[in-house]
């Protein structure tokens, strides 16, 4: 159990959260318990399988703490919440500063900050540790340039111009993305990002881990009261959890990037694991998507610092910090939104 921005997070699968008084009885399988008083709880995370006892659902009804439940995995399912849940006040006041252009690029400011900054220092930890296996002096080149477009971002003057800035710095990021593969060279290279489909096993070993992270962040907002669907970097689509694809764009080197990286390196992923379709689209294929679904429960285990919060957290927690940060400024709680910057 972690207490994180008044913020229970509930990590043991077979926990069983219950009432006792004026606390949150977390029961473990090995018949240990943890208490937490409610009264110094906004929500509570739970990825338990077992759940919690009605009387407990009720008790936070009543007091307005949201009570979120997830698979141990991470995959939403619901919430309670009471009739006067401050919820409704929240996604009404995301919707009233998606609606306006001006809050709409301050926060993509924010998100595409943490996104190229993050994505400089994959390139420059790479540089760091694998100098005489890279083109260092090209890794240090594109480190640069990025760092520019990361000083240029808070002077564009709306969200067009943010995202003309951020995708010539994921054209220079990407241009380099080959010299990060250093197993597998023949079947693992990068030559370019492809979607829609993945013309190479790189391409669609990343859409498939950009989709579990989108899944991650999506569940994180839905769990915090937001509503995934509605963003401020993407504009709104039908069917596109657009406000998930927003929170992503941070994580998306530091975690999808790195984590993919990672499996080719390490040789965790290999070739025989896709399959090559007759229109030339490459896919993992069940052993595949195994194969990388088992690396990513471990991946969320690991754990870093929270650059904002100062706190040791697992990986798998960082969508939903983020997530309940950005509440925290929708609400008026945080004066901005704090992004994810990874060093």
């Amino acid at each position: 159990m972690r207490t994180l921005l008044n913020t229970l997070f509930v990590l043991s699968e077979n926990a069983y959260l219950s009432l006792d008084g004026e606390n949150v009885v977390v029961l473990k399988e090995d018949g240990s318990s943890s208490r937490f008083p409610l009264h110094t709880l906004e929500s509570i995370l739970c990825f338990s399988y077992k759940g919690a006892s009605p009387a407990l659902m009720g008790a936070c009804a009543q007091r307005g703490i949201c009570l979120s439940f997830y698979s141990p995995r991470g995959k939403f399912y619901c919430q309670t919440s009471g009739e006067t849940h401050g919820n409704v006040l929240l996604r009404r006041e995301q919707f009233r500063r998606a609606d306006s252009p001006l809050c709409c690029r301050d926060l993509a400011c924010s998100f595409l900050t943490g996104k190229i900054y993050n994505a400089r220092w994959v390139l420059e930890r790479t540089a760091r540790d694998h100098a005489l296996r890279v083109d260092v002096d090209g890794l240090k080149a594109v480190s640069r340039s990025l760092d520019t477009a990361v000083k240029s971002l808070s002077q564009q003057p709306d969200t067009d111009a943010l995202r003309g800035i951020e995708g010539a710095a994921a054209s220079q990021y990407f241009s380099v993305f080959d010299h990060l593969i250093l197993q597998n060279k023949a079947d693992f290279f990068f030559h370019g990002r492809s979607r829609r489909p993945p013309l190479d096993k790189m391409n669609a070993l990343l859409s498939f881990v950009y989709t579990l992270l989108a899944s991650d962040c999506a569940a994180a907002l839905r769990g915090v009261g937001l509503d995934p669907y509605v963003g401020f970097l993407h504009t709104d689509r039908s069917g596109r959890a657009s406000l998930a694809l927003d929170l992503m764009e941070e994580l998306r080197p530091v975690l999808g990037d790195r984590f993919a990286l990672t499996l080719v390196n390490s040789r965790t992923i290999r070739p025989n694991q896709f399959e090559i379709q007759d229109s030339g689209a490459i896919f993992l294929n069940e052993a595949g998507r195994k194969a990388t679904l088992a690396a990513w429960q471990e991946k969320k285990r690991d754990t870093l610092t929270h650059p904002f919060l100062r706190e040791k957290i697992p990986w798998g927690l960082a969508p939903y910090l983020q997530a309940l940060l950005l509440a925290r400024h929708l609400r008026g709680d945080l004066d901005a939104y704090p992004p994810f910057l990874w060093k």
